[in-house]
């Protein structure tokens, strides 16, 4: 038996997409449907390569069409189209998506998840680009093992260094080692504005951006740039750290950027040689925190001793050891931000579309 596209198409009315609870169908994200005497194959498009939910999807596509059309013999595809989601800036018109990762205190560990959220993005699929926002403490370089300039274009656009399959710009490339920056704030501002502007970004699904501690000028100079960013929080696991949390997320309610949810990192020691977790910090704010103020929990990072080496040898840890439980962890947290970045990016779109 064959059947025609809109045989198929009818057979999966009612397949929903599980974070925008949609039709497929309806959403459009049903494409290259081929049907052969007993076969159907066809490609669900994704509104993130990241998604976690592909084989939820692709499993109840299967059995809609088993139960509604009698087909064995099926076959699904993925693709993403992260189009469906706001261009960031008219600073920067290719970039579709534009994340925060931000800390109201240093120390908590927030750069090596920025960067390691990047990675795992890029990972999935997708294009991304990483910028060390923090101009006085630029952490990027280290991580990277990049110390040397960007190169320009003959109109001084800036191109990013490229590693790892990540576009990345740091302040730190445009300094001597150990050079401090002592800028006041308007300087601040035309950095950040450059970094956004004149940086050949190109088309990327997702800029993640690396935010210095605390709620200051960079923090207010990036918000009014980009405003319709979402921000990730790191925390780590005390109880005094709840404070900390709720500085960051009134800032960003200040300047309404939308705060998705937080990390915990440093959600205990795991021991290299015997595998036993030790709550060396405590455990449980970040939860406490994300309940506290209706925000996603992405869910705890582990500190173990490759995740420091990994980061000050040039390679975070996401690639430089894949199998480590901060690694697998952190690929877990970008899923879910790639996730909840979807669910916003629908929820912001007009009635109509």
């Amino acid at each position: 038996m064959s059947w025609t596209e809109q045989d198929i198409k009818s057979a999966l009315r009612g397949v929903q997409d599980p974070d925008l609870k949609q039709d497929l169908v309806e959403l459009g994200m049903i494409k290259d449907v081929k049907a052969g005497k007993d076969s159907i194959e066809l490609t669900v498009q994704l509104t993130t390569p990241a998604c976690p939910l592909k084989d939820q999807i692709g499993g109840e596509v299967k059995a809609a069409l088993a139960k509604n059309l009698g087909a064995k013999d099926v076959k699904v595809n993925f693709t993403a189209d992260t189009s469906r989601m706001q261009t960031a800036s008219d600073l920067i018109p290719g970039v579709r998506n534009v994340v925060f990762v931000a800390s109201g205190k240093g120390g908590v560990g927030k750069s090596t998840v920025a960067a390691n959220l990047a990675l795992a993005l890029a990972e999935s699929g997708a294009a991304v680009g990483l910028m060390d926002g923090d101009i006085y403490g630029p952490s990027m370089p280290t991580m990277f093992d990049l110390h040397h300039q960007p190169k320009a274009t003959d109109d001084k656009r800036i191109i990013p260094h490229q590693k790892l399959g990540l576009k990345i710009m740091s302040m730190g490339f445009l300094l001597e080692e150990g050079q401090p920056v002592i800028w006041r704030g308007p300087m601040l501002d035309s950095a950040l504005r450059q970094f956004l502007g004149q940086v050949e970004w190109g088309e990327l699904d997702y800029l993640v951006i690396d935010l210095p501690p605390g709620t200051g000028d960079v923090q207010l100079s990036l918000a009014r740039m980009v405003p319709q960013a979402v921000a990730v929080i790191v925390t780590t696991p005390q109880d005094v750290a709840l404070a900390d949390v709720q500085r960051a997320i009134g800032m960003f309610g200040t300047v309404t950027v939308k705060v998705l949810g937080v990390v915990e990192n440093m959600s205990g020691f795991v021991c290299s040689h015997c595998g036993e977790r030790t709550e060396i910090f405590g455990h449980g704010a970040g939860k406490r925190a994300a309940e506290k103020y209706a925000v996603t929990f992405f869910g705890e990072v582990p500190l173990t001793e490759k995740v420091v080496t990994a980061g000050d040898g040039g390679t975070p840890i996401v690639k430089a050891d894949p199998q480590d439980a901060a690694a697998v962890a952190l690929r877990e947290v970008s899923q879910k931000v790639a996730q909840q970045i979807a669910i916003h990016a629908a929820a912001m779109q007009p009635a109509s579309a």
